[in-house]
């Protein structure tokens, strides 16, 4: 299963990826866990990744490609994989294209989790507190809803023309909500 889990920051995207990509098999590839430990091992990556998410702006494609082509490239990705972030942007959108094309496999689908969006506010502020996330500020949450509005929303109406749009609710409890994303994945035909 090659798929992507699309959604507004604090949308619980990271929390289903981990449970959704280990029922399918795949790995669950977080772009921010990538850049977060680029940060934490103060490596060149992360000192220009960690600029642009204390502002709350993505990370610059060219960067952002590279990491996940990488790490796409990686044999425990071969039978598939969750990616959790990314794409955010059109020009993303093409790259992973590329990207999947390459190995011979098409993307299964894109599932968008819907969120209230001062839900999402009151969520990403929660886990400021509970993980010590410095990046969380109530100005960066909602600079981050507004650029997913502008730069990630567009990708939505791209895969619904692919008809590989799975919109589910993303509100409720965590197994809930996996277990609507499963009802939907599971009649899902595998490239």
């Amino acid at each position: 299963m090659r798929l992507i889990l699309m959604g507004p920051p604090g949308a619980g995207k990271g929390t289903q990826a981990r449970v959704v990509a280990e029922h399918f098999g795949v790995p669950a590839i977080s772009t921010g866990d990538i850049f977060r430990a680029n940060v934490s091992q103060g490596t060149a990556l992360g000192v220009e990744a960690k600029r642009y998410m204390d502002a709350g702006e993505y990370v610059p494609d060219d960067v952002t490609n590279r990491m996940v082509r990488d790490r796409i490239d990686e044999p425990d990705a071969a039978p598939g994989f969750l990616l959790d972030g990314y794409p955010r942007t059109l020009d993303q959108v093409e790259e992973l294209d590329g990207m999947i094309a390459h190995t011979g496999h098409s993307l299964d689908a894109a599932v968008v989790l819907t969120v209230d969006p001062e839900e999402l506010v009151q969520r990403l502020l929660q886990r400021a507190q509970t993980d010590g996330r410095t990046d969380d500020t109530e100005d960066v949450i909602r600079r981050r809803q507004e650029v997913y509005a502008e730069q990630t929303e567009p990708l939505i109406g791209v895969y619904r023309e692919r008809g590989i749009l799975v919109e589910l609710d993303g509100m409720g409890e965590v197994s809930a909500v996996t277990q609507r994303i499963f009802d939907a994945l599971d009649v899902i035909p595998q490239s």
